[in-house]
């Protein structure tokens, strides 16, 4: 977080030298407020980068196993620019290395234990991840306990034919 911070002001600098060189080179034509402007549109132009780029930042951060299964994309009125172009605020991920196929008691359901990863940005940065078990040939996912890696059968979700969390997992068991 230190590290935004330095880089947003050496981009205000930055920006307010050039609003500062073009009002030289206008010989002063130019009015004096156009260097804090300068500085405030380099302090927001390096945000609004900062804030588009973190999904492709944190993908490239992942191992090659990774695979991103869901993205979340969302706009903000204080935030105009994502009515036209959304920002990816938060994803899941599964890691294809992680997949464990279960034995079931009948040979015909194709169990898989796995963990979905997600990862998510607000103010600070979130992540959090959760054990499920798939049944890839009925399509429900079981989130399973945390120590004791037990199926919480409560909160059983039944999947959609074309699930991209069931294409992930089911593809590579």
């Amino acid at each position: 977080m230190i590290w935004h911070l330095i880089a947003a002001v050496f981009a205000g600098l930055g920006a307010a030298g050039v609003g500062l060189l073009l009002r030289t080179l206008s010989a002063r034509r130019l009015p004096r407020w156009i260097v804090p402007v300068c500085a405030g549109l380099g302090i927001l132009g390096y945000q609004i980068h900062h804030e588009y780029t973190w999904f492709e930042h944190k993908r490239a951060q992942l191992p090659d196993t990774a695979r991103v299964v869901t993205t979340e994309q969302s706009a903000a009125f204080w935030r105009p620019w994502t009515y036209l172009v959304p920002l990816t605020t938060a994803f899941t991920v599964v890691d294809e290395q992680s997949l464990v196929r279960t034995p079931s008691e009948a040979d015909e359901q194709r169990l898989v234990e796995f963990i979905l990863y997600r990862f998510e940005r607000e103010y600070v940065e979130r992540f959090s991840h959760q054990a499920y078990l798939m049944n890839c040939t009925t399509r429900e996912l079981i989130p399973l306990a945390e120590e004791s890696r037990e199926p919480r059968t409560e909160r059983m979700q039944r999947l959609s034919d074309g699930a991209k969390l069931l294409n992930a997992v089911c593809d590579f068991s």
